[in-house]
């Protein structure tokens, strides 16, 4: 039989889409007969926190909750940000134990929560970090994981390719490699992070609309383009969503940039190397400033290259579909490097049919969910 706590996981998945860029949270509130006096997630931005959906159920069903026991996946938090401190109205309600899956990595809170819950003589206890749902929790958390203990994003690559690493033809024709099954799977993984990201030679050779489609979400990710020298057409297709457009370039041509904005882009200024790339550290950082948890990158192989190389893709996400291309464009330009530990090595942890294709997940090694 499961806990209270995986039924609280399953609640914070409920907010998968809703959240960003707070945590997604689940609550659950058991008497002592263990019965399930009432439970709840974490709304959208500026909405109650999973604890107090859970103590307004209870409420709307009728029960006390004094003694209770609360089951939540993240550390109530104890700070006045959007909303009121989660721990104070625990405390108030007069429950008698929380059960947490993690501590909150937000500095504003880290313990803090759990400390004026004590304090206040309410027993608190914290799963072991090994526990398997703490590290569920964590892993459905992981870019707030990320861009607060970081300072940066949780930075997934999402490649479609033949089984032979191929993302295109020689002649660039890459629609359709995978399935259509496989490509609405790409899109739920697009609508649960805070941005989608691609370099402005995507957006010149595809004209992508970098939304989520076909995806019951209350919200769409952000627009990042890369854009070192405003190539971005006006008439760009990303300009039909209803979703922020952030633009990241070196450069000063004010003609080119008035016309961006007036499309309803915002263009930020970012550092260049001295290749006349961005730097690429400086835009996760930007990212992560403006509260960037997950970045779902759709590019090709020189931008997927370069933040591997740069060290700041933390996971790949990969459909291939059982077809051979032979000759073709790759899923990331790297290397040539000269011996194999030079290359990056990535640890897998998921391999899923979708459709006819396959989709595996893999972090880089060295970050596995850091």
């Amino acid at each position: 039989m499961h806990s209270p706590l995986h039924r609280a996981l399953a609640l914070a998945e409920h907010a998968l889409f809703l959240t960003p860029p707070n945590p997604r949270v689940g609550c659950v509130i058991t008497g002592a007969d263990g019965a399930v006096l009432g439970e709840g997630h974490t709304q959208a931005v500026g909405g109650p926190h999973a604890e107090v959906m859970a103590l307004r159920d209870a409420a709307a069903r009728g029960h006390d909750v004094r003694g209770a026991t609360v089951w939540v996946t993240l550390e109530p938090c104890a700070h006045h940000g959007r909303t009121p401190p989660c721990c104070d109205a625990l405390v108030a309600a007069g429950v008698g134990r929380v059960v947490v899956t993690n501590i909150d990595p937000n500095p504003r809170v880290a313990g803090a929560g759990i400390a004026r819950l004590r304090a206040a003589g309410v027993q608190v206890d914290v799963l072991p970090a090994d526990d398997p749902l703490a590290r569920a929790a964590r892993a459905l958390n992981i870019g707030f994981f990320s861009r607060m203990e970081r300072g940066r994003p949780w930075v997934r690559l999402k490649i479609a390719a033949s089984a032979d690493g191929r993302t295109a033809l020689p002649n660039g024709v890459s629609q359709w490699i995978t399935s259509p099954e496989a490509r609405q799977d790409g899109h739920r993984w697009r609508a649960r992070a805070c941005a989608v990201l691609t370099g402005v030679g995507t957006v010149l050779a595809d004209d992508p609309r970098l939304d989520a489609r076909g995806v019951d979400a209350p919200r769409q990710p952000h627009a990042v383009v890369l854009d070192s020298h405003l190539r971005t057409p006006p008439a760009a297709r990303l300009f039909d969503v209803p979703h922020k457009v952030w633009i990241f370039t070196a450069s000063t041509d004010a003609v080119r940039r008035a016309a961006l904005e007036a499309r309803g882009a915002e263009v930020i200024s970012a550092p260049a190397a001295p290749d006349g790339r961005l730097v690429l550290d400086a835009v996760a950082a930007e990212l992560a400033r403006r509260e960037v948890n997950e970045v779902h990158v759709e590019a090709g192989e020189t931008l997927n290259g370069a933040l591997l190389a740069a060290g700041l893709a933390d996971e790949l996400l990969l459909y291939l579909a059982p077809r051979l291309l032979g000759a073709g464009r790759g899923m990331a330009a790297l290397g040539p490097y000269a011996a194999l530990d030079e290359a990056p090595a990535l640890v897998w942890h998921e391999a899923t049919p979708v459709g006819p294709d396959l989709r595996l997940r893999a972090d880089v090694a060295g970050r596995e969910r850091f």
